[in-house]
């Protein structure tokens, strides 16, 4: 009789492994696009950080930051690229791709400074 109630209980259980999985696997999917969508954005950002300091290099020299700055990025930010340079400060916006099309649209902004040091002497 024991035999018989613990083969029931066994036949009984055998679906709930699967709503498990149904209910987990969903969770899962998103986090990890959350995690891509991140990784993307990190990397908007380092390459705007990148063009910002192009840009203020080439305005620094005399040379057009506008044209450093997408030199320095990747292709597929040139497009979309906004940069402004006053100076010696420059700062490069662009768009952080996304990992699903419905995803919203992440703006990154990278600026860089550059001048020289004021408290070194010349002599």
């Amino acid at each position: 009789m024991a035999k018989s109630r613990a083969r029931a209980r066994i036949r009984g259980d055998g679906g709930q492994a699967s709503v498990s999985l149904v209910a987990v696997v969903p969770g899962l999917v998103i986090l990890a696009l959350a995690m891509v969508q991140f990784a993307l954005a990190g990397h908007a950002a380092l390459s705007a950080a990148n063009a910002a300091r192009a840009a203020a290099r080439a305005s620094y020299t005399g040379s057009d930051p506008t044209d450093a700055a997408r030199a320095a990025l990747p292709p597929s930010f040139r497009e979309k690229a906004e940069v402004s340079a006053r100076g010696d400060r420059a700062e490069v916006e662009v768009e952080a791709p996304r990992a699903l099309p419905f995803f919203p649209v992440i703006d990154v902004t990278g600026s860089a400074q550059l001048a020289p040091d004021d408290g070194i002497d010349d002599g």
